[in-house]
């Protein structure tokens, strides 16, 4: 059986290949953090009779009463697996979409994933994007068929259903890995029954099996039944441990990082890897130059800021001095440690491979590149979410003299989250909050500054917006202000399939200058004519600035004064302020003084943002709203109301599905439309429809909305109109 055994952690830490790096995720409430208690039972660190009631790893007060997880959580065990001591490092993740950049966030620390599927709810949304976002990080997924007694005790399911469902379900999860995986990991990373990369159980009851097992240890499916009717499942718990099966798996079918990040480091550092970080990381060299990436921070009582850290190269100890590279800036580190859920185990030195936590950089932020002093590194490519914030609040103190400690508070969840966006809007002196939902402002934001005592007036939620045009726009000239210089620059909507690619990852936005080769490829292969192409400058925010000049003189001292003025004006399109989205900006030609001091940034950036915007409002200018797509699960015989709800709120229904006397309702509705729907969701159906986030996409606003929201967002924002 699995030991917690410090020296024991200490020794296997110096052992790539005896280490294992995963996480647990799924859709909400199909049992996560349950089988994390589970496994953790199964290593000697909490009691067995607690395991499933105690959730170990939700130990703050919040999720404790929402019920929910809110935080990524840690813990470090040690398993026995064929005479041999394996360390696996766990990360338990939210299910709830509005905490979904703790997914993503939790992806990059990990090498494999346990993807845990309700055997009675089947494959849902959330499933689907947390798939989605471990395949973008190379993280290669296992199959739990979770709560598999329901399937048997409520549903009444015999041997023939129950293996009908297992199909489905595991062939639902691979249709999603070939569409998500990259070609040369889909085939080989899809799960499969007959090798074990498959499970069924009950992290609750605490049993687990899979096929291999099954055969070896003689038991049926139809023996399965028999131990779950006649209620001997602790007996089936101590014949197939749920922690011996899952851990089992995850040894044999996820990678140890040693072998990991040979095939993820290309992928999420762009750096050189011939340089000697890069083959140290490649080889995952501990005796090599520390580098490592934050993929967590959050603040303790006691020991202050904590960052989680995966480390890809060199050793971490305490007292060693890192490099920040984003914030440039040296620290000396204070304490290193491994996670016990809630505890942490301070440690000398912690290995390359491992996942650590770090005290002492209290400026890191999450998706912080952190190395040695000596050397200069490449940063880990940013930590992208496949979501974008849609809903925003403002926030004010009720008393002056709170001031201060919401902008320092407001400054710490940022960095702690991400997917937080926070924005001053100088006009009014708000600060706008904007995140994934309301729930994800509430429990982010508005209650733990509640818990502090400040007091805060919060605004009903703002819907955020796009700008972007429907048409090709005309050259348009922009003026510098000594009039010695002159711009002119154009707008035309960017190809759909870029704008997808980029949309999706597929394309790299950062460093196009350094990167120009490969960002020239990727563009081609989806569709933009070569010459634009191979002159690209930037791409900002889904938006794209292509030199389409010849020969001018002094423009390429100039270039990045352009390419600034072009981030400015896409950050705040000329219709209402709110960003702009798939536009391609063309510098078609430029008149400059041959003198640096006449073309300074005071003369530049009005004139050729005045060229962007007379362009824009000349080529269709158009708004595009938040769209979310979702799912309602609705009985059969009251789909009705729930189809009337959509309906009613200029939703659309896409396809409807029945299953098991369940509908199974995809529609879209716009995020405007979406306040309070779930309430009114629940009252129309007697309480039992419920919907989840399938994806977030940004459309065009009907013609005759147009206008109406234009003023709504200029009056709120205090522009004038027609300004």
């Amino acid at each position: 059986m699995a030991k917690d055994k410090t020296e024991l952690v200490k020794e296997l830490m110096e052992q790539p290949e005896k280490i294992r790096n995963i996480g647990i995720a799924a859709h909400i409430d199909h049992g996560k953090t349950t089988l994390s208690d589970s496994l953790i039972a199964g290593a000697g660190m909490i009691s067995e009779e607690l395991a499933g009631k105690q959730l170990f790893m939700d130990f703050t007060k919040q999720e404790q009463e929402r019920g929910i997880t809110i935080w990524a959580a840690n813990a470090s065990m040690v398993h026995d697996y064929e005479n041999g001591n394996y360390l696996i490092n766990l990360i338990d993740t939210p299910g709830h979409v509005d905490f979904s950049g703790d997914v993503t966030r939790a992806m990059r620390a990990v090498d494999g994933v346990i993807i845990l599927v309700d055997a009675v709810e089947s494959v849902m949304p959330q499933t689907e994007t947390v798939i989605r976002q471990a395949l973008r990080e190379r993280v290669k997924p296992v199959l739990f068929i979770n709560k598999v007694d329901r399937l048997i005790r409520e549903l009444k399911f015999t041997p023939e259903q129950m293996q009908k469902r297992f199909e489905k379900i595991i062939s639902d999860v691979n249709r999603l890995i070939i569409k998500y995986a990259e070609k040369e990991f889909a085939e080989k990373w899809i799960v499969k029954v007959d090798d074990g990369s498959v499970a069924f159980g009950s992290g609750y009851r605490k049993w687990a099996i899979s096929v291999p097992a099954m055969k070896k240890m003689q038991i049926s499916f139809k023996d399965i039944i028999t131990y779950t009717q006649e209620d001997r499942e602790r007996e089936l718990s101590k014949k197939a441990p749920v922690h011996q099966i899952l851990l089992n798996m995850v040894i044999k079918h996820l990678p140890n990082p040693l072998d990991a990040q040979k095939y993820r480091i290309p992928k999420i550092w762009k750096g050189d890897l011939e340089s000697g970080i890069g083959k140290d990381m490649l080889s995952m060299n501990s005796k090599g130059v520390l580098a490592g990436v934050v993929t967590k921070v959050l603040p303790d009582p006691h020991a202050g800021i904590v960052a989680t850290a995966r480390l890809f190269s060199g050793a971490i100890s305490r007292g060693q001095e890192v490099r920040l590279i984003g914030q440039h800036m040296t620290r000396r580190i204070q304490q290193v440690a491994i996670y016990k859920g809630p505890q942490r185990e301070q440690m000398e030195t912690i290995f390359a491979g491992n996942i650590v936590a770090i005290t002492g950089i209290p400026e890191a932020y999450s998706g912080e590149t952190i190395c040695d002093p000596s050397i200069e590194m490449h940063p880990f490519e940013a930590i992208k979410h496949i979501f974008e914030p849609v809903v925003t609040k403002s926030v004010e103190p009720k008393s002056p003299q709170d001031l201060q400690k919401i902008i320092n508070f407001l400054r710490q969840v940022s960095r702690e989250d991400p997917m937080l966006e926070i924005n001053i809007n100088e006009e009014t002196g708000e600060y706008l909050v904007s995140g994934l939902g309301e729930l994800h402002i509430n429990a982010k934001v508005e209650r733990p500054l509640s818990e502090m005592g400040i007091e805060i007036k919060v605004s009903p939620p703002i819907v955020v917006y796009r700008e972007t045009v429907g048409g090709r726009g005309p050259v348009a000239e922009g003026v510098s202000s000594n009039r010695h210089n002159r711009f002119y620059l154009s707008v035309e909507p960017l190809e759909p399939a870029v704008l997808e690619a980029i949309n999706e990852g597929k394309i790299s936005t950062e460093n196009v200058k350094k990167n120009v080769k490969e960002v020239t490829k990727q563009l081609v292969d989806y569709g933009m004519p070569r010459d634009e192409a191979k002159n690209i400058v930037d791409i900002y925010n889904k938006n794209v600035l292509v030199d389409a000049t010849k020969g001018i003189q002094y423009l390429h001292e100039t270039i990045e004064l352009i390419t600034e003025a072009f981030r400015n004006t896409v950050k705040k399109g000329p219709q209402s302020n709110e960003p702009c989205v798939g536009l391609k900006v063309l510098v078609n030609d430029a008149k400059l003084h041959e003198d640096a001091i006449h073309r300074g940034p005071a003369q530049v950036l009005p004139a050729v943002s005045d060229s962007i915007r007379q362009s824009m409002m000349r080529a269709k200018p158009l708004i595009l709203e938040p769209i979310q797509v979702i799912r309602i699960d609705v009985p059969e015989e009251i789909m009705g109301a729930a189809i009337s709800q959509v309906q009613n709120r200029r939703g659309q229904v896409i396809n409807m599905e029945t299953d098991l006397g369940t509908s199974m309702i995809t529609a879209k509705m716009p995020v405007s439309e979406m306040f309070g729907f779930e309430a009114q969701l629940k009252s129309a159906t007697g309480g039992k429809g419920f919907y989840s986030l399938i994806d977030v996409k940004f459309e065009k606003l009907p013609g005759e909305l147009q206008q109406n929201v234009i003023s709504k967002i200029r009056q709120r924002k205090g522009l004038a109109e027609g300004q």
